[in-house]
């Protein structure tokens, strides 16, 4: 009988650690210390992901912190790796017709601001491909250390502000719903996603410590206390992803045998988990409310639907776009679609240039993920998170979300150091730093 393991490539298969490594390559014995400029980045690196989790502020310290990153990167030595000419090509087209759509709202509040964001999250998106391209395993790992601190960080504030723990929590809620240090629940819950997907990623496949446990129990009640629909909807199917792509690529039986157990096991008690809390806690009537498929402002004459209706409409009346905010002020709301987003915003070149991005980020994403590396665990997790939030822009505007131009940068990055090592005529032991 053939299994889906055995249509899985062999050299898939191979474990990690023999990865794309020629028998007269000699890796040295004991490695030299990163120099100086390298740590300098590393370091930088560390606190610009660490800052991401503070968005209720405009420029964010975040923001301020890409530049400086920037400086850093450049002193360390980036290099521009030929696969990046693809989003690089894009980006510059989304943008570049984004800066022609200010002519269509000469003067409009915020619209320069807007374009200036698009941009700058470009420059982001390609500066960590950059970053992750070299010395991947890490930078990787200092990026996924940063991160998962500012998960917790984020997630102990929506939960102390979602049970009112101390005086001007509140701070932390939005329509009783937990939104941590940002803006929108919306955006607080898809931020959350990509760091608890690397610690069960990790769990599954390698070890399970207290640490660990404890980071994750603590991203997922708070991603619980969004009540975001769609964040719960972008972690159910990042997970799927990262259990699937774990099973497919194990490198043993016994590495598959524990996947499904532990993903069987967390499953049951994440289920166990959730009817205590709402059955012993005040979570019971929110969970109810927003667990429904359909909202009120989904439909009606100004509903979601109807909105997206008008703004297909607009589309194709607009070939040059509409500009920022002209949809929203024409018809009083925004059409919750990324998509449709793309082109009424940017008309239709920066629009396709978008779709585009979107799904060759996909394609070399999930590439990526069936290619034996000691970085799949990373491309896994990231294919996974991104599909997730691919399909939330069917619901929501996500083209100005930091976490978004950090996974397409993280895709890009791990695609070209793919690339790169499999033409390297050496080795070097750095690539191999534990995760």
């Amino acid at each position: 009988m053939i299994t889906a393991h055995d249509m899985v490539p062999a050299a898939v298969m191979a474990p990690r650690a023999a990865y794309a490594m020629p028998a007269s390559v000699r890796v040295p014995t004991v490695c030299r210390k990163a120099p100086f400029r390298e740590r300098l980045l590393t370091a930088i690196l560390f606190i610009t992901v660490l800052a991401s989790c503070v968005a209720f502020i405009e420029p964010s310290p975040h923001d301020g912190l890409i530049g400086v990153l920037t400086i850093a990167a450049l002193a360390a030595g980036i290099r521009f790796h030929r696969i990046l000419l693809i989003p690089f090509t894009l980006l510059i087209i989304w943008n570049v017709f984004g800066m022609f759509s200010l002519l269509n709202v000469p003067g409009r509040e915020k619209t320069e601001q807007y374009a200036a964001t698009s941009v700058y999250l470009a420059i982001a998106a390609l500066l960590f491909a950059l970053i992750f391209a070299d010395r991947t395993m890490p930078r990787m790992a200092t990026m996924r250390k940063a991160y998962v601190i500012a998960a917790v960080i984020a997630a102990l504030c929506g939960t102390a502000g979602y049970f009112h723990l101390f005086p001007g929590s509140d701070v932390f809620t939005l329509y009783d719903r937990a939104m941590g240090p940002f803006k929108d629940p919306n955006v607080y819950g898809p931020f959350l996603i990509l760091p608890a997907l690397m610690l069960l990623e990790r769990m599954l496949t390698q070890r399970i410590d207290i640490g660990s446990l404890v980071a994750t129990g603590i991203i997922m009640f708070g991603l619980l206390l969004s009540f975001s629909r769609g964040a719960w909807f972008n972690f159910s199917v990042g997970l799927l992803i990262v259990i699937a792509f774990s099973f497919l690529t194990a490198p043993a039986p016994r590495v598959r045998t524990r996947i499904v157990t532990l993903s069987v096991a967390g499953i049951a008690a994440l289920a166990v988990i959730l009817v205590f809390l709402l059955t012993a806690t005040s979570l019971a009537t929110m969970f109810s409310t927003r667990a429904q498929l359909i909202q009120s402002y989904d439909v009606g004459s100004g509903g979601r639907f109807v909105l997206q209706e008008l703004a297909i409409g607009s589309v194709l009346e607009f070939p040059n776009g509409m500009g920022p905010f002209e949809f929203a002020r024409v018809f009083g709301l925004q059409q919750h679609n990324v998509y449709l987003q793309a082109f009424l915003v940017y008309g239709w070149g920066g629009g396709f240039a978008y779709v585009l991005l979107v799904l060759t980020t996909l394609w070399i994403g999930f590439a990526n993920a069936l290619k034996r590396t000691p970085w799949q665990g990373y491309a896994i997790t990231a294919a996974g998170t991104f599909l997730g939030v691919v399909l939330e822009g069917f619901i929501i505007d996500t083209d100005h979300w930091r976490s978004f131009f950090l996974q397409l940068g993280i895709i890009w990055g791990l695609a070209a150091a793919t690339r790169a090592s499999a033409k390297q005529p050496t080795f070097d032991a750095s690539v191999v730093a534990p995760r």
